[in-house]
């Protein structure tokens, strides 16, 4: 069997269940003990029950932690890039493809939406170029 990591992190909604790997038993069989529950929003760690965690196990949570926000930082900014492909590929199929009809139902919440979007950019802007300025 190959080595498996100590501890396994299954990923939940803003974080994760920790797990401490065990193949040292009788059977060989891989068996998984609960130890924590992980928030990244508020960086909060949990141990499950009565269980108090060891340094080493509190390390390797944080190292965890830290690794697996700024993964899902570099996806959030990737999300935005796909969005900007998708914005383009929309611009396109408007012009191309997209019947009246189709245009009809869309319309008025990508307006919206852009609006919306231009509004908050402009104003984050303004916000950069002032603080820049003011330094």
């Amino acid at each position: 069997m190959t080595d498996l990591p100590d501890l396994y992190f299954r990923i939940r909604d803003n974080g994760a269940t920790v797990f401490r790997v065990d193949t040292e038993n009788r059977q060989r069989r891989i068996e998984m003990d609960e130890i924590a529950t992980v928030n990244l929003r508020n960086g909060h760690i949990k141990p499950h029950g009565e269980r108090v965690l060891s340094a080493q196990e509190l390390a390797e949570i944080r190292v965890w932690m830290e690794a697996r926000t700024e993964m899902l930082a570099r996806r959030e900014v990737d999300d935005i890039h796909r969005a900007i492909d998708h914005m383009n590929l929309t611009t396109h199929w408007a012009q191309t493809r997209a019947t009246d009809e189709m245009l009809e139902e869309v319309t008025d919440v990508l307006l919206l939406a852009m609006h919306d979007l231009r509004t908050v950019l402009v104003k984050k802007k303004a916000d950069r170029l002032l603080r820049k300025a003011a330094e």
